[in-house]
């Protein structure tokens, strides 16, 4: 079975996402694609939109305030590293339902 790939970093976490933007439905957590988090977006991948949805999405799902949730790679591509500060890897497993 596949496991969310999270790498551990002095600040926080650091995990792959890819995105779906565009989804007629909600935002939300799709699964897992191999070792990466699989989100389909409310939002058009268009002027930043979709990565905006993301970033309050996650925020959202994890509690906490946006400027701890960041892309660090992949702000036009549909796989991006995201960075959440303040968290450990059993938390946000727990916290996204994963664990």
């Amino acid at each position: 079975m596949a496991a969310l790939a999270i790498r551990k970093v002095d600040e926080g976490v650091v995990f792959a996402v890819k995105i779906v933007p565009g989804s007629n439905s909600p935002t939300r957590i799709s699964g897992l694609l191999g070792e990466m988090l699989k989100i389909k977006v409310a939002a058009p991948p268009e002027k930043g939109k979709a990565n905006r949805c993301l970033i309050d999405f996650l925020a959202g799902q994890l509690g906490m305030e946006k400027k701890a949730v960041s892309i660090i790679s992949g702000k036009t591509n549909p796989i991006k590293s995201v960075q959440i500060l303040g968290m450990s890897p059993e938390v946000l497993l727990r916290k996204l339902n994963l664990s």
